[in-house]
């Protein structure tokens, strides 16, 4: 297996071997079930699906429940597609965080938190127009001119503007792990991580 379903915890801070203070955010991975196995011949490729996270089976759709029944496992909130060699994976196994150790470099993707409609100076960082002083009243986090008047007598496409920021699909790459918890199935990753805390995440070596 190269990848992980988990769940953001939230933030602390550790000491690393130097005795240096490092900010690191705390995941709970897995363990998930491999609820469907893909191959080449079947399907076309080879994956496998993991499901993470318990599920109430009055919320949980008929064909859903057939299809976590062949698993053998309960119903699960998320499911993640990884792809890849599919030898000696079988229907129903538990994927631990056993696959990952101390010191690895992997990619997180998560949802980014949502921020709602924003102005051009928190969303783009843009620096405002001018100083506070001179009668400038309200213009102060204007975004200025979006174009000229006569031509192309349009706003152009891609004009950074203000509207919606935030929920997006966000990868960090590179994440190192600062320490693994086998027991807690937990991992401690240094930074931070996209996402609120309680979001799902996906990790991948």
């Amino acid at each position: 297996m190269k990848g992980l379903i988990g769940k953001k915890i939230g933030m602390t801070s550790i000491f690393d071997e130097t005795g240096r203070q490092v900010a690191c955010t705390v995941v709970e991975a897995g363990p998930c079930v491999v609820t469907q196995v893909k191959t080449l011949d079947t399907d076309g490729y080879d994956a496998v699906q993991l499901g993470f996270g318990e599920k109430k089976e009055k919320n949980t759709t008929q064909p859903l429940k057939g299809h976590f029944e062949k698993a053998s496992t309960s119903p699960k909130r998320f499911l993640k597609e990884f792809r890849g060699n599919v030898e000696n994976i079988k229907l129903g196994d538990t994927v631990t965080l056993d696959i990952f150790s101390n010191g690895d470099a992997v990619s997180i993707s998560g949802t980014s938190k949502g921020k709602g409609f924003q102005g051009v100076v928190k969303r783009h960082g843009f620096g405002g127009v001018m100083q506070s002083t001179h009668g400038q009243k309200n213009r102060l986090r204007a975004p200025g001119s979006i174009g000229a008047c006569s031509t192309p007598a349009r706003v152009m496409k891609g004009m950074k503007m203000a509207g919606r920021m935030g929920n997006d699909k966000v990868k960090k790459t590179n994440i190192k792990i600062l320490s693994v918890l086998p027991d807690r199935n937990l991992l401690f990753v240094k930074g931070n991580i996209p996402g609120s805390n309680g979001s799902f995440i996906i990790i991948e070596k």
